[in-house]
This record gives C-alpha cells, structure tokens and sequence, in this order.
C-alpha cells in the first residue's frame, strides 16, 4: 500500500483519471489518503478524514511513507481557521492554504511535509467546540458560491459545508449526504432540535439529496446556489425569495 499527501492549496478529486470528469470532493493542503491504483499519470486514492474515493493528479501531491502516514492520522489535528492564509517554506516562497486546510505536526507556528518545514503564523482550529460555536463557524461560509465537490469558502456543494463546519469544530462527518444521513440520533419534532442540528432533504422517491445546519427561530444554513439562510418549517426549507418551498423535510438529526 501507498501513501501520499497534498501540499498543494486545493485539488480537484474525481470520478475517472481525467480532468473533464466530475469532480466529486476536494483535497485540500495537509490532507493524506491512501493510494488505491497508481496509473501514469492518476491515482485512485482514499482520503483517511471520510474514506472518500475518488482519483487525484499525480503532479498534485506527494508520497509519504507508511510511517509518517501513521503518525499524522493518529497525532492531533490541527486546522487552518481563516478564510484564506498562507505558509511559507525555508525558501520564502508562499503557498495559499484555504479554511480548514490541515497543518501536520503543527507546533509554535511551524509545520513539516516529509523532509519540507514550514511556517504558519495564521489562526488555529485544534479543539472540540460547542453547538454554539457551529453556527459561528457556519456563518464564516455565507455566501459562498455552490460547488459541486467543493469544499472551501469559494465554492462548496450542501455536504461539503456541513462536513467543513463540523469538522472545524473537531466533529467528524462523512463526506456525502447520504452518509450523513446515517450519522447521529435522530429527532421526531421540530421542537426537538436545537440550533447545531442537521436537517435533510430528500426528493419525491424518498432519496436525501440535500442538508443544512439548524439556525435558531426556525431558520437554516445550507448550500443552494450559495450558502443562504432561509426559514424552515415541517414542510421544508421555505425560499423568500421565490415565495415557495424549495426543499422537502425528511428527518433532523442530533449529531452532538
């Protein structure tokens, strides 16, 4: 088995070895994964946060040893807190990182690829936060474009922000709705739930297709176009602006 990592900003992961094909997730700087299938110039990988599969330029990442593999995913995790920062290497040469990049072996602003140091003087995302702190870590995404597969503050798809709030609030969601869906204690009522939740959508053969994060008064965060805030009611997500109910309630989940 292979072993790599990103130590590039953001990088597109898709369906087949090819650049027109879909582009499913993201694999943002820091991140590891195992190699799957090492082809010429692709690689089936499986990132070691969700267990997302999917294939990866080979020119966009580097590989690690099973050993230093090891050691990241089972030391503490560190995440990069502001919407868009930069590391430099011993070369003063910058590399962007966006929100929620990892930053292996952070210590006293410092970070290490293999052989490669690096400094980061940025804000720092490393504890288990609070619902509270959910909604604040949400409301860093509005706005922000959709995008199918993205997972960053300039562009994210419905799974993707919620996984990305989460998991800078140290809480581990799968990186698809459905996968979420299963994830968590679910709620009967409304009245239940508590602002922090997750909400899904499913369409008319009952298949979730959409999820958003529970604001207080009856109000959601979720990605639909962009990262809006609208009303929700036991019928669904209720658009303003369309004067009509865009998304059909399926079930509301506790997932701290």
């Amino acid at each position: 088995m292979l072993y790599g990592i990103c130590n590039l900003s953001i990088v597109a992961l898709r369906v087949t070895p090819l650049n027109s094909s879909e582009m499913i997730s993201q694999v943002l700087f820091g991140e590891t994964f195992k190699v799957i299938e090492s082809e010429k110039e692709w690689s089936k990988i499986c990132l070691s946060f969700d267990n997302c599969e999917g294939y990866i330029d080979n020119k966009q990442f580097e590989y690690i040893t099973e050993e230093l593999y090891t050691k990241i995913v089972s030391s503490k995790s560190y995440y990069s807190a502001e919407i868009i920062d930069f590391i430099t290497n011993n070369k003063s040469e910058l590399t962007t990182i966006p929100l929620g990049s990892n930053l292996p072996f952070y210590n006293n602003n410092q970070l290490k690829i293999n052989t490669k140091n690096y400094i980061f003087e940025g804000a720092v995302a490393s504890e288990k936060k609070t619902k509270s702190d959910i909604l604040k870590t949400a409301f860093n995404f509005l706005n922000t474009p959709f995008l199918w597969g993205g997972k960053t503050p300039f562009g994210i798809d419905c799974s993707g922000f919620t996984q990305m709030v989460y998991k800078l609030c140290g809480h581990n969601l799968f990186r698809d709705v459905k996968q979420q869906s299963n994830q968590g204690e679910v709620l009967s009522f409304i009245e239940e739930s508590e602002a922090g939740d997750l909400a899904f959508f499913d369409n008319d053969e009952g298949e979730i297709i959409h999820v958003g994060i529970l604001l207080n008064d009856y109000h959601i965060i979720h990605a639909h176009g962009k990262v809006r805030i609208d009303t929700l009611d036991h019928s669904g997500i209720f658009n303003a602006n369309l004067q009509k109910h865009t998304h059909k309630l399926r079930v509301i989940k506790k997932i701290i």
